[in-house]
């Protein structure tokens, strides 16, 4: 039992520095920027569609991957016009909690041509009843947050 509990306060520890020392959030064990989705997808198709292997590129320490070479030519050209706020961490939990989370891919507003992604439909729903406040807070805590 003492052992169950060493081994989940180590995992513990060693997420949150995995957390503080990424501006994009790819998970524990892989380097695919919003779970392999097309960041773009969100914007052509309105909806997340999952990349392929064959369209992949390198942007600020993560893998993005995309459904066609047009969608990877369009994140290369602006990659900040489509890549998710926050480096696609959970955009209340960075408001909210000036804290980072998981973001899900599937749970997504796009807010004034912004993508932003929440870590589960409970907290989406928390999301929506203030967005332009949560973003303003997020504004404000995303810089520091880089900087732990």
């Amino acid at each position: 039992m003492i052992m169950k509990k060493l081994l989940c306060f180590f995992i513990l520890l060693f997420s949150q520095a995995t957390f503080a020392s990424d501006a994009i959030y790819t998970g524990f064990f892989s380097n695919k920027a919003i779970d392999g989705y097309d960041s773009v997808s969100y914007f052509t198709a309105e909806k997340p569609l999952k990349g392929s292997s064959e369209f992949v590129t390198s942007y600020m320490n993560a893998d993005w991957y995309f459904i066609s070479q047009e969608n990877l030519d369009l994140f290369s050209e602006n990659p900040t016009k489509y890549a998710p706020q926050y480096g696609g961490f959970c955009a209340w939990a960075i408001a909210a909690k000036n804290d980072r989370a998981p973001g899900d891919p599937n749970q997504f507003s796009i807010v004034d041509g912004k993508l932003y992604l929440n870590y589960d439909a409970g907290v989406k729903a928390l999301w929506e009843k203030d967005i332009q406040g949560f973003i303003t807070k997020g504004d404000k805590n995303w810089p520091k947050l880089l900087k732990n």
